[in-house]
């Protein structure tokens, strides 16, 4: 059994849903990631995602592609995200999960690849430009090594592909609440509950099912919980914060801190217990 499958079975068995944070590695430099992780660990984050910047991130916002572009200007490499993601791990044991687009991955050859993550304690890979028709090698190459790939639903998926996606994916499913990019939002879509409420009973008993895109709020968090979620995956609303306050370091991590708790307390006591 994987980490990351121990976490939401722990949280689950409290009734909590888990709360999944991204930030992009080495935003706005890598010596910031450790503390940035460990503002948002300390403020309830129970799975941590980082992010290895790439020159096009086709599916997130302008939030997420500056934040890119900025640590590549910073000098961040893949190995270095590993690396920073090995730290964390080492540190405060929670999972954490590699957010990649494929090009890094095939560059530095798939083999390779998991070898270093595993290496470092990564937890789980997700790829969102790799289709899951092409992901056979992909998912061999991981599950040699024992680290879970985390493949991705949106609103476009049919019942069939779901039936697909779902016999690849482990660690948990990452459901895409809404068509388009990453970014905050200011209202959670009914769309989106929709979504959540036809998933789930394909994956209940399977495995946990973890809403990102768009969540922003605790009231967001916890309306996805409510509507059968395990988990709620925040990322541009922490990767905004990074962002205001990169010239006072303290202040970002006073206020990462401060919305994980918010985020985290919306989804206590509201999670499935069976």
């Amino acid at each position: 059994m994987s980490d990351i499958t121990k976490v939401f079975q722990k949280l689950k068995s409290k009734g909590e849903g888990a709360l999944v944070g991204y930030v992009t590695g080495g935003d706005p430099k890598p010596e910031f990631t450790t503390r940035i992780a460990e503002a948002l660990v300390k403020g309830g984050v129970d799975i941590l995602e980082l992010g290895i910047p790439f020159s096009d991130p086709i599916a997130d916002g302008p939030t997420i592609q500056s934040a890119s572009v900025h640590a590549l200007e910073a000098g961040t490499t893949p190995q270095m995200v590993l690396g920073l993601a090995g730290e964390v791990k080492n540190k405060h044991g929670v999972p954490v999960v590699i957010l990649t687009y494929f090009n890094p991955v095939f560059r530095m050859g798939v083999e390779r690849f998991f070898r270093l993550a595993k290496s470092f304690g990564v937890d789980g890979v997700v790829v969102p430009d790799l289709p899951v028709e092409e992901a056979e090698a992909y998912c061999e190459a991981a599950k040699s090594y024992g680290v879970d790939t985390i493949f991705l639903a949106t609103p476009s998926t049919s019942n069939e592909r779901l039936c697909k996606i779902l016999g690849c994916t482990s660690g948990f499913l990452y459901v895409v609440s809404h068509f388009g990019v990453t970014g905050a939002r200011e209202a959670l879509e009914e769309s989106t509950v929709q979504l959540i409420q036809r998933f789930v009973p394909d994956t209940s008993g399977r495995i946990p099912l973890a809403v990102g895109f768009g969540v922003s709020k605790p009231e967001h968090a916890k309306s996805i919980i409510e509507a059968g979620a395990d988990g709620v995956i925040v990322g541009s609303t922490f990767v905004n914060i990074v962002r205001k306050h990169e010239g006072d370091v303290e202040k970002m991590l006073e206020e990462l801190g401060a919305l994980a708790r918010e985020l985290k307390e919306a989804i206590k006591s509201v999670g499935k217990t069976e």
